[in-house]
């Protein structure tokens, strides 16, 4: 076995914001992703990028700072970028400024969604295997998670759907179902008539829909990501939306939340004091991101595309057994590794014995075991090493 460091070439200069940050500038940061693990750890796990902000955003926060603009949020601009963004990018002028809200962040936003049209003791259905905090958070929030897995394909399975949405309605005063959408992990972009169907389902069992669509801006080439809220039948559905993953802003939180127009009464209910939860700065650095950030993101976009062809390529080289299909969104890779024996938990062999650090697919769910996640928004040389680690880790 070889899984120990040694040099990485340093990214060579280019547009391309995955190849502008040499190792030694990425241990530099305090950030979860690099500092959970030692630091002989290559970390491709925590959905952050490694990546320089984009300038517009970075001008953005520094203008705020010396303004010392660092009070409350206020006023509709992020909901507004947005809208000009999803009309731009997607062909949707359907979001209406005024049935949005603020909110802290996009999960912060899911527990207030669901508190609008669940209650206590609903059920909320999701469709493993599943971004891990969906579990995490409804659960704390005093709701039973019931899953409808994906199917072998890692698309919605329609007949499974159907069953469980018949079952959650007899057992629930209000379902509720949480739609990944692009879905984390497998990337999965789901069609127009895919989420017309859902909304379908969802309208005769009574369900609603809160959709999770924090990954619409990062959309593979020849793939077109189509918002829920935009297909017949999903008036009555709610949405969250961010800047957050397409830009590397977590730590400067900020998110809206997107009503159906037959769902404005049920965001008109949310707490005026949940707006205040989200990051002043944030807000501006969002907005900032989607009125300004465009060259930026087609540039990440296309370095994205060149890393899932090299993990293809790196892959079926040097571990031919494990399975991947590149996504149509997401920086994120869902490796099957069933087929290497290494158990249940395959994430923390490649930890153990080859120093690398990926995503256990085990809190996915059902049907997350024997998968890892790996992070592809790094440079091709990170990618390359934890390739050649992860093999090393199986002599």
């Amino acid at each position: 076995m070889d899984g120990m460091p040694r040099d990485i070439p340093a990214p060579a200069a280019t547009d391309n914001p995955l190849r502008r940050l040499t190792l030694e500038q990425l241990r530099r940061r305090t950030s979860m992703k690099w500092r959970t693990y030692p630091q002989d750890v290559l970390p491709l796990w925590v959905a952050e990028m490694d990546v320089p902000l984009a300038e517009p955003v970075a001008r953005a926060v520094r203008d705020a700072v010396a303004l010392g603009d660092t009070g409350y949020p206020a006023g509709t601009a992020y909901a507004g970028a947005l809208a000009d963004f999803a009309g731009k990018r997607w062909g949707w002028d359907g979001l209406a400024v005024e049935r949005t809200a603020i909110v802290p962040d996009v999960m912060l936003g899911i527990v207030e969604m669901l508190k609008l049209v669940s209650g206590p003791g609903d059920t909320v259905v999701v469709n493993s295997p599943v971004y891990p905090p969906f579990y995490q958070f409804v659960g704390h929030m005093d709701r039973q998670v019931v899953e409808a897995p994906l199917g072998e394909d890692g698309r919605i399975d329609f007949e499974v759907l159907e069953d469980v949405f018949r079952r959650v309605r007899k057992g629930a005063a209000r379902p509720a179902y949480l739609l990944c959408s692009p879905h984390n992990p497998t990337g999965t972009v789901h069609s127009a008539e895919e989420l017309a169907q859902v909304a379908a389902l969802a309208r005769t069992y009574g369900v609603r829909v809160v959709a999770d669509e924090i990954h619409a801006p990062l959309i593979a080439a020849g793939a077109r990501f189509v918002p829920y809220l935009s297909v017949p039948g999903a008036g009555n559905g709610l949405s969250l939306m961010s800047a957050s993953k397409a830009w590397n802003l977590a730590g400067i939180k900020a998110a809206v939340a997107v009503a159906g127009p037959d769902a404005a009464g049920d965001l008109a209910r949310l707490p005026e004091e949940v707006g205040h939860g989200a990051s002043h700065v944030g807000v501006l650095a969002h907005t900032a991101a989607l009125r300004d950030g465009g060259a930026w993101l087609d540039a990440l976009l296309a370095g994205l595309d060149d890393n899932r062809r090299l993990l293809a390529e790196l892959l079926a080289e040097s571990l031919p057994a494990v399975r991947y299909a590149p996504a149509e969104s997401t920086f994120l890779a869902w490796l099957d590794c069933r087929a290497l024996g290494l158990g249940d938990d395959p994430a923390a062999v490649f930890l153990e014995r080859g120093r690398v650090a990926l995503n256990s697919g085990v809190p996915f769910g059902t049907g997350g075991a024997g998968f890892v996640r790996l992070n592809l928004a790094t440079s091709p040389e990170l990618i390359t090493e934890a390739v050649r680690r992860m093999a090393a880790a199986l002599d």
